[in-house]
């Protein structure tokens, strides 16, 4: 067999065959295979690579790892917001006791010789004086004696109650006078005329601070006055600084205290109210 110039043999029209040409071409052949095969698998790699990172997109919302900012189908955010939510609570501010014991409208609990005087004896520091008898009378100018009766009168005096506290041969009287008004009360203290009538009984005899010499005092909180008188159960006259002296002090700062705790326990139930409205308008609310 021969061929002509140019053949794959590349002769000058001899027949024997060009060996080194034939070598030559056969190796380019195999190269061009090769490349084909890594170039082609090279691709279907970078497809499939391809496919892949943006299956990895598509389920994590984002190529850098963050969770998408990006609202989910149903609506809602994609990480929930945990964080509880809770009402405002407005409480007032607690209530003034003075106002409870200045304002008639304010105060309302029940007031009588138990509930302002309910302790079986007037302890006052370390001085004890058991409780001998107690009165109330809507009448004031029954329990005044005096000047102290017509002050009363065109005051106002709604309520008169009184206690008597005795130890020792002394005794005192305790008088807390209402009216509308601590105007009215002020009034009363400032005429100066304490002229309280002592209460007798529970071994306190009926002449106590009867025709003898005895201490008086008079003194106002809120819409309240209120009076002490003091002396010796045995009709001594009292004078200079004796028995009776402390017994009379202790009387005026126990009938004080026992004014201010009324409107101090007003006061702590209004309190309680007002915070157990405001819970009941939190849990309306929530």
């Amino acid at each position: 067999m021969s061929f002509g110039q140019g053949g794959p043999f590349g002769g000058q029209g001899g027949s024997t065959p060009n060996w080194e040409a034939l070598a030559d071409e056969s190796e380019a052949r195999g190269r061009r295979k090769r490349w084909l095969m890594i170039g082609g698998g090279a691709v279907a790699a970078l497809a499939v690579a391809g496919i892949v990172a943006a299956a990895v997109i598509t389920s994590s919302g984002s190529s850098d790892g963050n969770p998408s900012a990006h609202p989910s189908a149903s609506g809602q955010s994609a990480l929930p917001d945990d964080k509880p939510s809770f009402p405002d609570v407005s409480v007032p501010p607690p209530p003034n006791p003075q106002d409870y014991i200045s304002d008639p409208k304010k105060d309302t609990a029940p007031l009588t010789p138990d509930s302002l005087f309910p302790q079986k004896a007037m302890v006052v520091g370390e001085h004890s004086y058991p409780k001998a008898s107690a009165a109330s009378t809507g009448d004031c100018t029954a329990g005044a004696q005096g000047a102290l009766v017509s002050s009363l009168s065109h005051n106002g005096c709604k309520q008169l109650l009184r206690a008597t506290y005795t130890q020792g041969g002394v005794a005192v009287t305790i008088g807390v006078a209402v009216f509308d008004s601590p105007a009215k009360a002020a009034a009363v203290m400032n005429e100066g005329k304490p002229n309280l009538m002592p209460l007798p009984g529970g071994g306190v005899p009926a002449n106590f601070c009867q025709g003898s010499k005895c201490r008086m005092t008079t003194n106002a909180t809120g819409r309240y006055a209120y009076f002490t008188i003091a002396g010796f159960t045995n009709g001594k006259d009292v004078g200079g600084n004796d028995a009776s002296q402390q017994i009379s002090r202790d009387g005026g700062a126990y009938a004080f205290t026992q004014i201010a705790q009324r409107g101090k326990d007003q006061a702590a139930r209004a309190a309680a109210e007002q915070l157990k409205e405001a819970e009941r308008k939190a849990g309306r609310a929530s």
